[in-house]
């Protein structure tokens, strides 16, 4: 790049032998005064691109940093991210993908009265399909229904997983562990945010065999006999 007029002069000032008149600290402002001008500045990069360039200088810092740090090396760095992505990968294959998760649990009937058999073969339709979560759902509805026709429940609107749970295990205490599961099972996948599974419906469809077979404790129906 030329250097401009009054720069040059000051630097020819400063050659040789000859003495300055101008002193040191003055000449220095006039060359400061003389670079800063737009004229020498017109291709440097912009803002932004510094701002980048800083960026990168700083994440390339921080990883030499990181592969000093871990064992093997850079080597040894990759593996390290490969494992947190595994363990990233099977947490969400686990857990299912998120979802809104809601204040409590809900009514376990989101639609107008069907019957047991009509949510078992709703399941078994979700089953079909892979659809586990839905299987378990209806599955659980499928029970507390059964439970209803046998007027081992009242049919109640707006009743919960639990406290179906709950009031069952009353005519039914040899299964209260299992029906409570069960009720978890359907909040976890309806309002938990997990997803279902084979082993979480094959648990609920024998429930629902188990508890056709069971025979309840009379005195503890609705409406049942007094002891």
């Amino acid at each position: 790049m030329p250097i401009p007029g009054g720069a040059h002069a000051l630097l020819i000032r400063a050659s040789g032998d000859i003495p300055l008149d101008t002193p040191r600290l003055p000449a220095r402002e006039a060359a400061e005064r003389e670079l800063s001008k737009p004229m020498y500045h017109e291709n440097d990069p912009n803002l932004l691109s510094r701002a980048m360039n800083t960026l990168w200088e700083w994440l390339g810092r921080l990883l030499d940093s990181a592969s000093g740090a871990a064992p093997g090396g850079p080597l040894g760095l990759v593996v390290i991210a490969l494992i947190v992505v595994a363990l990233l990968a099977a947490l969400w294959w686990r857990l299912g993908s998120p979802r809104r998760v809601s204040d409590g649990p809900g009514h376990l009937f989101d639609e107008g009265p069907r019957s047991a058999d009509e949510h078992r073969a709703t399941a078994e339709e979700h089953v079909a399909a892979a659809r586990w979560t839905e299987a378990v759902q209806e599955r659980m509805r499928a029970i507390v229904r059964s439970l209803e026709e046998r007027a081992l429940l009242d049919p109640r609107p707006g009743r919960t997983a639990d406290e179906a749970a709950a009031e069952a295990a009353r005519p039914l205490p040899d299964h209260a562990d299992r029906l409570r599961a069960a009720a978890r099972e359907f909040d976890d996948v309806t309002y938990g945010g997990r997803t279902g599974d084979q082993r979480a419906y094959q648990r609920l469809h024998d429930l629902d065999l188990d508890l056709e077979r069971a025979k309840p404790q009379l005195s503890a129906v609705p409406g049942g006999p007094a002891e």
